[in-house]
């Protein structure tokens, strides 16, 4: 099998898992926008832009360590698999004791309003649980992607989702129906049930987390805790650079939603936040692809290092992986007058969130720039440099607090758009720049700009020259796609031959 057929094929299952759990879950989005106000959206997307920072922290970098130790160390990977999952499981259980204790303060930082305390203090106990799940699973799920277990991982993740979206639909639409038509078991869900609480949506996420953890059992099983102090020793000093890294990504990530609320004006806060958090679930579809690559492409650059044409592998990939890019980027601009809809279907809150639609092609050429930026981060995780990851997501981090404290008082949820945008462009031309110098890979520059500078002059003349209008938009999108097969058509018929 070829390197390319193996890779793709590994790519497409973890993408056909990942496509069809982030759609169930932007399915959801219209409901939310419908049943629960703007400012209460705002809550939802506050605490999982609060979760989304601890969730680095959790993780402590060691999914790509235990990736990156499996390769050096291919006679010791019963050690790297209990060195991984005992220090994630440490800095859990510490976290766990500690935001218990500590559950008041927590809540009384995230709602200085005595009325919202209780109810705050439930999403944080909630939350607290949700991470401490989430991340006692992740390396047992990175030894079902290092085992080319992709099934199991997509099935568990099927189920992850399936839980998350069955149990928003009982609490949303299943158990009101049955208090309004007195159903069997009416009386006992007017005991307790709250009508169109956001709570219910962190306890849909905490059952899922829950069954997660249940379907892994087995890796669970197969840990041995004996710990390795030499070997973590070298661990921890590849990781730790990962994990401020990570941190940083989170940060360019997630500070805009958690600073919006905070640098604008209290009356139209929540609101604004609201906004944002809606209109950044078009940007989903990127997501979707550059986490399905991701997953596919990490364990393969490690277990493929070895190899002679190694460097000139990673750079086919990038170059079609861009080329991906670009074409879905085009795509999402000429369609969003069909995808707006998903934000909300409902009459009465239709002209709040699509308000921020002029937002969402920045947001997109940020998610290219980071999709990039991931693929070209290979040269630093398989040269053991990663305090270069370090410097670089630091530099975007600074970048993002900075300027989104400059932008968002005058710009609200517009300057967090165009940060991040600036943040990831930086991001991805500083490692471009440093992994020729310490780790060169052919890339095909010149091609690779190219379909980037076209695929960005189409979007921006799309939305804002053509107003997004879908039949010129569309149009636009099928020259430029007759444009690259036309060019590329001999090197994508070498490939093939190959395959």
């Amino acid at each position: 099998m070829s390197v390319y057929k193996k890779f793709l094929g590994q790519t497409a299952v973890y993408g056909i898992s990942t496509v069809f759990s982030r759609l169930f879950n932007f399915i959801l989005t219209p409901i939310y926008t419908k049943v629960y106000a703007k400012g209460v959206y705002g809550i939802f997307t506050n605490m999982y832009a609060y979760a989304s920072l601890i969730n680095a922290v959790l993780a402590f970098g060691m999914e790509s360590t235990y990736f990156r130790y499996l390769n050096k160390h291919e006679d010791k990977k019963q050690e790297v698999y209990n060195n991984s999952f005992l220090c994630i499981a440490f800095i859990s259980i510490l976290f766990l004791i500690t935001a218990l204790v500590f559950r008041n303060p927590i809540t009384a930082y995230l709602t200085d309003q005595p009325s919202e305390f209780a109810d705050y203090k439930r999403y944080v106990t909630y939350f607290i649980w949700i991470l401490f799940v989430d991340a006692i699973c992740v390396i047992p799920f990175a030894k079902l992607r290092a085992d080319e277990k992709a099934m199991k991982y997509s099935i568990t993740k099927f189920l992850n989702i399936g839980c998350f979206v069955g149990f928003n639909l009982i609490f949303i639409f299943v158990i009101p129906a049955i208090i309004k038509h007195n159903w069997i078991g009416a009386s006992w869900f007017s005991g307790w049930f709250r009508d169109r609480w956001i709570g219910y949506v962190f306890l849909s996420n905490l059952i899922a987390s829950i069954a997660t953890f249940l379907m892994l059992l087995p890796e669970f099983l197969k840990l041995r805790f004996r710990f390795d102090q030499k070997l973590f020793a070298s661990m921890f000093a590849y990781s730790w650079p990962i994990l401020v890294a990570n941190l940083s990504f989170i940060i360019n990530e997630n500070l805009d939603k958690i600073v919006l609320g905070k640098l604008l004006p209290p009356e139209i806060a929540k609101g604004d936040v609201g906004i944002y958090g809606a209109v950044c679930k078009i940007a989903i579809f990127m997501s979707i692809f550059i986490t399905a690559f991701r997953l596919g492409a990490e364990p393969f650059f490690f277990s493929h290092a070895k190899h002679e044409s190694a460097k000139k592998t990673y750079a086919t990939i990038l170059h079609y992986f861009v080329i991906a890019l670009a074409i879905i980027f085009v795509a999402l601009i000429a369609n969003i007058e069909i995808l707006k809809h998903f934000i909300s279907r409902d009459a009465k809150h239709v002209a709040e969130y699509w308000a921020g639609l002029p937002a969402v092609p920045y947001l997109l050429l940020g998610y290219v720039c980071l999709g990039i930026y991931m693929n070209l981060s290979v040269w630093y995780r398989l040269s053991d440099q990663t305090r270069f990851g370090l410097y670089i997501s630091v530099i975007g981090a600074v970048l993002t607090i900075v300027l989104n404290f400059i932008l968002i008082p005058g710009y609200s949820y517009m300057g967090s758009a165009w940060v991040s945008m600036i943040a990831y462009f930086t991001m991805m031309v500083i490692s471009y720049v440093l992994g020729q110098k310490y780790y060169p890979i052919p890339y095909n520059l010149k091609r690779v700009a190219t379909y980037l500078i076209l695929s960005t002059a189409i979007v921006f003349t799309s939305f804002f020259i053509f107003k997004r209008n879908i039949y010129i938009g569309n149009a636009m999108l099928i020259v430029f796609i007759l444009g690259i097969v036309y060019v590329e058509k001999n090197e994508l018929m070498k490939i093939l031959k190959r395959a």
